[in-house]
């Protein structure tokens, strides 16, 4: 399956850095359409007269989709919604959500699996959800989002052989500092280096992230990166896109070199609670799932979800 309509999509409220700059480079060279969605704080000049990307200034932000910026709310990593949702306009076959500190490796999107049916290890631990990384080189660490209450279960993990997967969804993994937990960061701080070669997957639930992360055209109405809930705005999504299109989630081979940008762990742990106390609950009860989000949220969601022409009876139920 050839993917003619490929964008690649970040947030940001940095200069550009090396892995823009490399991304607009990637995009130019192979034929991807680089957005990068503005926040008030974006320095605007550098990125519309210096970088090869569409910019989406925050001017022209709430023109294009009034009701969904605001809800949003500014100063905020969740406007990356207006992005995924102006690829989508524009006839994304497939878009690659991106993060400003992910430094993409020379060969970033070439192993696409989006919209294949792949050969991938299949992995059923005892609980019911799979920590991705749990059968990685590094079992030591856990995907941020993992409910914390299966931790020390996390990586009994039974493998079960060859699977052949439809690929919706493919988180590639990346290098250097990892997307784990705040607890984990702060206690082991790690920097590492994967060994993983081909994909895998689970017949559980996953968490998946937004920051190296391929999503299929047909999953994009179903998710987004929620605001107003701290720290787990991509991965709750991760769980709620799942809930649609159970066992869609290939993992794959570090495809970047996270060079994390500075932040305050503490305030990080903070924006973990709700997730601490919640995400099990939610993961145990997809069906739902609104009744898990804060009002902000759900207003959000359901104004999000108004934007796609869909005929989906299970989401008119909620």
């Amino acid at each position: 399956m050839e993917l003619k309509n490929k964008y690649i999509v970040t947030t940001t409220i940095n200069h550009p850095t090396i892995a823009t700059y490399k991304f607009a480079e990637i995009a130019k060279r192979d034929g991807w359409t680089f957005v990068v969605v503005g926040d008030k704080k974006t320095p605007r000049y550098h990125y519309q007269e210096e970088l090869d990307c569409v910019y989406l200034c925050s001017k022209e932000q709430p023109d294009m989709y009034p009701e969904l910026s605001d809800t949003i709310g500014w100063n905020s990593i969740q406007r990356r919604n207006i992005g995924l949702l102006y690829a989508y306009e524009q006839g994304a076959d497939v878009i690659a959500t991106v993060d400003d500190d992910n430094i993409p490796y020379d060969d970033w999107g070439k192993n696409l699996l989006v919209g294949q049916t792949v050969d991938c290890d299949l992995y059923e631990p005892v609980d019911d959800v799979f920590d991705p990384l749990s059968v990685t080189n590094t079992p030591e660490i856990w995907h941020r989002g993992y409910p914390i209450e299966l931790l020390q279960r996390r990586n009994r993990v039974e493998y079960k052989g060859k699977v052949k997967r439809k690929v919706l969804v493919q988180a590639d993994l990346w290098d250097g500092d990892p997307d784990i937990d705040a607890m984990a960061r702060l206690t082991m701080k790690p920097v590492v280096k994967y060994n993983v070669e081909k994909p895998y997957c689970s017949n559980k639930i996953a968490p998946f992230n937004s920051q190296n992360t391929f999503l299929a055209r047909e999953v994009i109405p179903y998710y987004a990166v929620l605001p107003h809930v701290g720290r787990m705005d991509d991965i709750w999504g991760s769980y709620i896109l799942q809930h649609y299109f159970p066992n869609s989630v290939v993992y794959n081979k570090a495809s970047v070199y996270q060079d994390r940008n500075v932040q305050d762990l503490i305030t990080n742990l903070e924006k973990e609670v709700i997730g601490y106390r919640n995400t099990y609950k939610l993961i145990r009860d997809l069906e739902n799932y609104m009744d898990y989000l804060p009002e902000e949220t759900k207003n959000f969601f359901e104004v999000y979800r108004s934007c796609f022409d869909l005929d989906d009876e299970d989401y008119e139920e909620e």
